[in-house]
């Protein structure tokens, strides 16, 4: 049951100064509300596993390790104005208080530690911090950051012991409004929903949604990531292209960390953030160019598919052998950073590199973690610990606390972030360029997610993973649906128009798929360019002698 306000009007300016004493006054009513609700539950025995994830996983996956199991108290609503204060007055005797004494015997599982495939069971916190190199390190294991639990519901600070279901439902679409109403219901997050610019209206509608909405945005291509990985790789298993990598399960790291990137940054991915390159604004149809290799891929045919690059949006261009791109983004960052000494005045920019769990394991990864450090480069390490490095699992892949409790011994700073939590992500995306330019130095991000496909289309993940694990995983932690839940709660998204972007999508996907088949491959002049910046005479030789052989055997090109 949720105790909602509906049509509570909202300040669309929500100052610091205002914010502070809402936020006293907030805590206080909450403080002496928990002491009220807390005081007969002093003994009870806390849950472990809620019954319905209580399945069958052979040990692998196990979220929602430890939970309480607490009454859900009343959250008290500050009000900032004499209108607005009648209206909740009204609003509590007539709507909330006859729900409120059914809320006192309801109970909510809170997880206080959750795990994926493999890892030790890692502890849950609300607190954004990253932690610098002179600061002493996390006790035990590192705590993985988070704001939204698995019911779409925010998180109360980490002595609460409980989440706030009771929901101020703001106008629809309105982003000004929901930021408002976040900022009132948790002010523990408020740095967090001030500066996310998930809740940010874009000043000009996104070509790709033709809207300025871009918390809406976000859930859109998430879908349109799915949907495109579902169809391509469908398209592969028919022979129609030669290669595919989905990205199920770890869409909100690409839409979270992206948004929380400038357009100047330049991004070195791996092979598993496709939606990094579409949030930037890679369309569909640049997607199946490439993994079609016509004559519109801006590669040029010359990769496999899925290896996308984009000069125009500062995404390089993705190299099949692991781990090459973290030493690259080392020389970039340092290139920024000279480029910041000589012309302060000019907006900074960072690069930033993700790899997987077991790129970790590389060497290219070990020596530029220590270049980073030493020369003090502005950029990210992102690491996308997913359970699996192909078919090695995490358990076989390091002894020690994960990635992220490696930082420090190279003397960088670190946080560890729930992978599939949208709005975390992106608050530790931010926070951490923030540091990464104000300091000059590398910051290291371990976002704990798990891969709910097969590592490619030539991999067959049930032979090294139990199906069972595969979908406990996507029952229980799938970001996509999270975020529903989260838009659900708000009135913002319903199953009706979950359905219709899904269709739009689909159908967007496919059309874009099928023009890019029936498009004619690359000519061949293209094949002995962008080698040199003027072809060379032994480049010239060579092309002259390709094209009197294929006229010689009458093979047409």
């Amino acid at each position: 049951m949720l105790v909602r306000s509906v049509g509570t009007p909202f300040v669309k300016q929500c100052s610091r100064a205002s914010l502070s004493t809402t936020t006293s006054k907030a805590v206080a009513s909450r403080q002496t509300t928990e002491a009220r609700c807390f005081s007969t539950t002093n003994n009870r025995t806390f849950s472990s596993l809620p019954h319905h994830l209580a399945r069958k996983n052979n040990g692998m996956v196990s979220v929602f390790v430890n939970s309480t199991k607490v009454p859900r108290p009343l959250t008290r609503i500050p009000a900032k104005s004499k209108k607005v204060k009648n209206q909740l007055k009204e609003m509590v005797v007539s709507e909330i208080k006859p729900k409120v004494d059914a809320l006192h015997h309801e109970e909510e599982h809170v997880p206080s530690h959750f795990s994926y495939a493999g890892n030790a069971n890692m502890p849950i916190t609300s607190e954004l911090k990253i932690v610098l190199p002179e600061e002493d390190v996390p006790s035990g294991i590192w705590p993985v950051f988070r704001m939204m639990d698995e019911s779409g519901n925010f998180r109360q600070t980490d002595s609460a012991r409980h989440t706030n279901s009771t929901k101020i439902i703001p106008t629809k679409n309105d982003l000004s409004e929901l930021q408002s109403a976040l900022i009132l219901q948790y002010p523990h997050f408020a740095d967090q929903f001030l500066s996310c610019d998930l809740l940010q209206r874009s000043k000009h509608d996104y070509p790709d949604t033709q809207s300025s909405n871009t918390l809406l945005r976000a859930h859109r291509q998430m879908i349109r990531l799915r949907k495109m990985d579902t169809i391509l790789h469908n398209a592969q298993r028919q022979g129609r292209i030669s290669f595919y990598m989905t990205h199920h399960g770890e869409e909100a790291i690409h839409m979270g960390s992206g948004s929380a990137l400038k357009p100047q940054d330049h991004v070195f991915a791996q092979y598993r953030e496709a939606g990094v390159l579409m949030w930037r604004g890679f369309t569909l149809e640049q997607f199946c160019n490439q993994c079609f290799s016509n004559d519109l891929d801006l590669g040029k045919g010359r990769q496999m598919p899925v290896h996308y690059g984009s000069r125009a949006l500062n995404y390089q261009t993705i190299s099949s052998p692991l781990g090459t791109q973290i030493t690259q983004a080392v020389g970039a960052a340092y290139k920024f950073k000279l480029d910041a000494i000589a012309n302060p005045e000019k907006e900074a920019a960072i690069s930033i590199v993700y790899f997987g769990d077991g790129a970790a394991s590389t060497t290219d990864f070990h020596s530029a973690c220590n270049f980073a450090a030493t020369l003090k480069t502005p950029m990210i390490f992102f690491c996308r610990n997913n359970g699996y490095a192909i078919s090695t699992p995490v358990e076989d892949q390091y002894a020690g606390d994960g990635i992220i409790s490696r930082a420090p011994g190279y003397g960088m700073a670190g946080i560890r972030v729930d992978g599939n939590d949208l709005f975390a992500v992106h608050a530790a995306v931010a926070e951490a360029r923030k540091l990464a330019v104000e300091a000059s130095a590398p910051v290291m991000i371990e976002a704990m997610t798990y891969r709910q496909g097969h590592h490619s289309t030539s991999d067959d993940s049930s032979r090294y993973r139990d199906t069972d694990e595969v979908q406990t995983a996507t029952d229980v932690s799938d970001p996509l649906v999270r975020f529903d839940r989260f838009l659900k709660h708000f009135g913002w998204m319903d199953d009706n128009a979950a359905a219709s972007i899904e269709d739009e999508e689909r159908i967007a996907v496919i059309r874009a798929m099928e023009a890019a088949e029936t498009r004619p491959g690359p000519k061949l002049e293209t094949m002995f360019q962008d080698v040199y910046h003027e072809k060379p005479p032994h480049l010239i030789r060579q092309e002259e002698e390709l094209k009197r052989h294929l006229k010689k055997y009458n093979i047409p090109h």
